[in-house]
């Protein structure tokens, strides 16, 4: 199966004409190959959109916290002043503003309903923070708020950025295990292809052994049939799947889980390696289907 590879991509030598351009085993392949890569095209991008949004969310939840004061009356007040003090003189605190109760109510609506009244529910005072890039001691600061301010707690959101990562990983786990088992059918495929292939062509395989053709060169004509559709068809699944993704909203339009569900920048150029892997597993197992197939045959 040595040789120029241009020559094996191109044709042209008298093997190839032993093969019929055309049948089950044509078509059988190519759709097949082509359906894979589709597939393989929108696993691809969903593993590259969970992790682009799972390092958003992190990131985000990293660069936020909340300090949540439990008191009453002037402690409340006094507490609060306090607390803002020590971060706003603390480093690596970009900005720490008190959520206003409207705000709080807000977000309790989705479960307690509109139109209930805010003395009816002790509200405790929220303080948002904003954490700068180079971070924050975070040991050095509870300190300081354990001693101005004894009724508060701060929140660096580390209980939220836990499932994310970790569903986003188990999520990155299964898209690879969909991508492993979608190139095992396909390679199962090819391998059903050439043995089919090569099943209905006993006779000519007979006529060039009398002939006086090596297995070599028997096998290189099905491989390169094989080999070329796998790849024709997965560069058409592939093109098909990229179209569609062009459709997709992008991550300006929409929000939620959801958004960024496409490709965007470099990515692009990741499902250019689909075709390329289908053909070199086509070649492979092609080459060791029709090399097995042929010592079968006598």
């Amino acid at each position: 199966m040595s040789g120029n590879p241009l020559a094996f991509i191109l044709g042209g030598s008298p093997s190839d004409q032993i093969v019929p351009p055309k049948g089950n085993a044509a078509w059988l392949t190519g759709t097949a190959s082509g359906a894979m890569a589709f597939i393989a095209v929108f696993a691809l991008t969903l593993s590259l959109a969970v992790g682009r949004m799972a390092d958003f969310w992190s990131l985000d939840l990293a660069r936020s916290a909340t300090v949540q004061i439990v008191a009453e009356g002037e402690a409340l007040d006094l507490q609060t002043s306090a607390a803002l003090e020590v971060l706003r003189t603390t480093p690596g605190i970009k900005s720490a503003e008190i959520i206003a109760d409207t705000a709080q109510i807000a977000l309790l609506e989705p479960w307690l309903g509109s139109g209930f009244s805010i003395d009816t529910l002790p509200l405790p005072r929220l303080i948002d923070v904003r954490i700068a890039e180079e971070g924050v001691d975070l040991e050095s600061i509870l300190l300081r708020l354990k001693a101005e301010a004894p009724d508060a707690s701060f929140n660096d959101h580390s209980f939220w950025r836990a499932p994310i990562l970790e569903a986003a990983q188990r999520l990155r786990l299964m898209v690879a295990v969909s991508l492993a088992l979608t190139a095992v059918i396909a390679v199962i495929i090819v391998v059903l292809s050439a043995n089919n292939a090569l099943a209905s062509n006993q006779g000519i395989i007979r006529t060039l052994r009398l002939l006086g053709a090596t297995d070599a060169y028997i096998a290189r004509a099905f491989v390169r049939r094989i080999t070329l559709r796998a790849t024709f068809g997965a560069g058409a699944g592939m093109v098909l799947a990229m179209m569609a993704l062009i459709f997709f909203p992008s991550p300006a339009q929409t929000s939620g889980l959801l958004s960024g569900l496409t490709l965007s920048g470099l990515d692009w150029a990741y499902p250019l390696l689909v075709p390329l892997l289908a053909g070199l597993s086509a070649f492979i197992a092609s080459r060791m289907a029709a090399h097995y197939h042929l010592r079968r045959v006598t």
